[in-house]
């Protein structure tokens, strides 16, 4: 195990143990690699002596409300999408003993692809493929909203009708108890969000951060080699998750909503293509889905000021300079306008 005994969030011998007991052929002794950290869950790349390759993920290391990152949850949900076409990784395992590890974990095989969450990560795709890859995208989405939430046993997951309406609710509370600076754009926003909701087509599995950014992509192929980050997912209104790509979605490169929006690199679909090859997947109506853009775009200003709150108040991070404080308030600024925008686009 040599320098990952100490790595931070892994207690290498513990979970070594765990991994030798729960997980079938697996061969210690094991090496651990830090993946992704941050304030989100922890996601480590394991490697056994056969050179196997597995992910292991847990809650951030200090954290508080556990509820926020419930592994057991997310296991659920990805264990009842490996029933269905929509690609996954395949669960290996679960510990809900926090005497292994000091909290929750779940284990997943390892999947090759890459994570394109910037414009440069693109740079080196072959204009055709980018088309092919945002068509592959739409389609799988469509293929995880006509998921039988019965049949895969996620029926109870969550209440199945009102989502718009319990979302606005809560982020509205959030925004109240958060803000350090007034927007004006957000309570406009959220004002137009409580009076316009579309009927709900029906219940889905939503997602909640569906985009490029949080998929493997086979960069050879084109495909969507999995889905990750499932912790925000839920049943509810499967248009959200339609507005929320185009949140993450430019035309090209100046038309861009946020900077790490892989799709200004070029070459994709169009927003307006994603909203069609969608609506001809599915035989839903589309024609509201600005509606879900604004609230797409709204609740990410109100996460992010969420976040810059937390940063003023030293609770997440001490060294954040003047420059990242001012452009994460400008980033928020800007989603308020972007989803006020969509609204006016309505009428």
């Amino acid at each position: 195990m040599g320098d990952t005994a100490a790595l931070q969030g892994i207690d290498a011998a513990n979970v070594s143990a765990w991994l030798a007991a729960n997980v079938a052929g697996a061969v210690p002794p094991f090496h651990f690699d830090l993946i992704a950290g941050g304030r989100s869950n922890l996601t480590f790349r394991v490697t056994g002596a056969d050179g196997t390759r597995y992910v292991l993920r847990r809650p951030p290391v200090g954290l508080v409300l556990a509820t926020a990152h419930d592994m057991a949850r997310e296991h659920r949900l990805i264990s009842a999408m490996g029933q269905t076409n929509v690609p996954v990784p395949a669960c290996l395992g679960l510990c809900t003993d926090p005497a292994v590890n000091g909290a929750d974990f779940y284990v997943m095989a390892y999947v090759d692809g890459v994570v394109l969450d910037t414009p440069d990560r693109a740079a080196s795709i072959a204009m055709p493929l980018r088309r092919q890859i945002s068509e592959n995208l739409v389609d799988v989405l469509a293929d995880l909203h006509a998921v039988d939430v019965d049949a895969v046993g996620l029926g109870n997951l969550a209440k199945r009708e009102g989502y718009i309406e319990r979302q606005v609710k809560r982020w509205s509370a959030q925004w109240a108890a958060s803000k350090t600076f007034e927007i004006s754009a957000v309570d406009e926003v959220a004002a137009y969000l409580q009076s316009h909701v579309p009927v709900q087509q029906g219940v889905s599995i939503a997602h909640g951060d569906y985009r490029l950014g949080n998929c493997l992509t086979n960069t050879t192929t084109g495909a969507i080699a999995a889905v990750l980050d499932w912790e925000l997912c839920t049943l509810g209104d499967p248009l959200a998750d339609v507005g929320y790509l185009g949140v993450w979605w430019s035309d090209g490169p100046g038309s861009a909503n946020t900077s790490t929006d892989v799709t200004q690199a070029g070459g994709f679909l169009t927003y307006a293509e994603v909203v069609d090859r969608y609506a001809r997947r599915t035989g839903r109506d589309v024609s509201q889905v600005d509606f879900y853009v604004a609230f797409g775009c709204w609740r990410l200003a109100v996460i992010n000021a969420g976040v810059y709150s937390r940063y003023l108040c030293v609770a997440m991070c001490e060294t954040l300079d003047d420059a990242t404080l001012d452009d994460m308030k400008y980033r928020t600024k800007g989603l308020a306008e972007k989803a006020l925008a969509a609204t006016q686009r309505l009428g």
